[in-house]
């Protein structure tokens, strides 16, 4: 009796499975993440427009284009005309937000996408150098 396995018909398939898998690699997309490094800051803009978002959710609108004011107080159905009416006078001002580190990540991508709406072309993410 012959108690011996044929092994050469599970090479072939494996060797048809490697030669599909390098077929297909480079049609992959990777989607590759770049997270921003806090020891490579570079410096904030002078007169930014600054969106602050509190860990509550609130938001508060630093203008420092005329000099130093306090925060305003602003709703994010507010904030595309508000942005709006500011960047009016000078469509390159930069805007900043500034997001607490116990902040809920979807509130920050809420105000990047209204920000995103209105046309915005220089949005930035505000970090602690590294010390």
């Amino acid at each position: 009796m012959l108690a011996d396995i044929n092994v050469v018909p599970y090479i072939d398939v494996m060797l048809v499975l490697v030669v599909i898998l390098m077929v297909s690699a480079p049609f992959v997309n990777p989607s590759l993440v770049e997270l921003p490094t806090v020891g490579k800051t570079s410096k904030a803009p002078d007169q930014p427009l600054e969106i602050v978002v509190k860990a509550d959710g609130r938001l508060l609108l630093r203008d420092r284009a005329g000099g130093p004011t306090p925060p305003t107080d602003l709703r994010l159905e507010d904030l595309g005309a508000v942005i709006a009416q500011k960047l009016a006078r000078n469509a390159d001002t930069p805007v900043v937000i500034s997001g607490d580190k116990n902040v809920r990540y979807e509130t920050v991508t809420k105000v990047m996408d209204a920000l995103y709406k209105l046309h915005v072309r220089r949005v930035g993410l505000a970090v602690k150098p590294a010390a």
